[in-house]
């Protein structure tokens, strides 16, 4: 094997080490649809709801909430209508692993 190869297998075993942590980090993240995820928010007395808007070729809506220990996220082309019991914290990013 030439050094270029040893080379790049430590980098790509590097690359999944670093995910396989950053998965162990979040903990569960629990991903649903959008009518599941008002769903879970229906649940809660004052849910807190985290929202992210991106997208490179169109708008695309990011959420993610707590249930009972496990973290909810949902992805929606078309911004999700909230109740006003619900606090909304815009967030630049939201980044799920795998």
């Amino acid at each position: 094997m030439s050094n270029g190869a040893i080379a790049g297998a430590s980098a790509g075993a590097t690359a999944a080490a670093a995910i396989a942590e950053a998965i162990k980090a979040s903990g569960v993240i629990v991903k649903m649809e959008p009518d599941a995820f008002l769903t879970i928010l229906s649940k809660s007395e004052n849910p807190l709801v985290v929202m992210a808007k991106g997208g490179l070729f169109g708008s695309s809506y990011k959420y993610l909430t707590s249930y009972k220990g496990l973290a909810f996220f949902a992805k929606t082309s078309t911004p999700l209508e909230f109740s006003n019991k619900i606090e909304l914290i815009n967030a630049g990013k939201i980044w799920i692993p795998g």
